[in-house]
């Protein structure tokens, strides 16, 4: 579900009208978050590492009303959820695009993602379906090998993305404390600085609970 945003009562409007114009409106930043409790409920729970921040990551963003903008036909609409799309490597090492429906509860989300997990394992290609497609999503990557203090992504350039863009990186471990890598890309009509850093907060005191 989503409604029509007041262009006349937002005071980002002229900030939108401008970064609209550009070839390239996103901006990003990277970053890391303090693991080492959210690590350690995984091991406690036996939860899936991947699944386990993703859900923290997916909560904050809903959290968050500027990650929940998106741009469609000139118009800036708020959905009231967003989703998860997540490439999902195989074991050929190629990777395919997935949808994981967002649920507060993680039970929930797990084991429904858990199944998406294995659809795309047991297809080939990109999988670029129509839920692949959807707007009201997060593109989500995952970078385990090693850990990055920067990042780029591909962009078509000819298509007007307003989707945000997360990736994780190898957590690194500093005096006892885990640092995972993160790097957010977002359209900077839709949002600051301000905003990432509000996520950043929200995700953080997720994975610290």
């Amino acid at each position: 579900m989503k409604t029509v945003l007041d262009f006349n009562s937002w005071s980002r409007k002229e900030h939108f009208e401008f970064f609209g114009s550009f070839d390239e409106p996103f901006f990003g930043i990277t970053t890391t978050v303090d693991f080492t409790k959210g690590y350690q409920k995984i091991k406690d729970f036996g939860y899936p590492y991947f699944l386990y921040y993703l859900h923290k990551s997916l909560q904050a963003a809903n959290a968050i009303k500027e990650f929940r903008y998106r741009v469609e036909d000139d118009k800036v609409f708020v959905y009231n959820k967003i989703h998860a799309s997540p490439t999902i490597g195989r074991e050929d090492h190629s990777f395919g695009f997935s949808f994981m429906e967002f649920d507060s509860n993680f039970e929930i989300f797990m084991a429904k993602a858990q199944k998406e997990i294995e659809a795309v394992k047991n297809s080939t290609g990109l999988r670029h379906n129509d839920n692949a497609k959807r707007i009201d999503t997060i593109h989500y990557s995952s970078i385990p090998w090693y850990s990055f203090t920067g990042l780029t992504h591909a962009r078509h350039f000819q298509y007007k993305d307003s989707v945000p863009k997360i990736s994780f990186g190898k957590y690194s471990k500093d005096n006892g404390k885990l640092n995972l890598p993160v790097a957010i890309y977002v359209h900077h009509g839709l949002m600051d600085g301000y905003h990432i850093g509000q996520y950043l907060e929200e995700f953080q005191k997720l994975l610290n609970e």
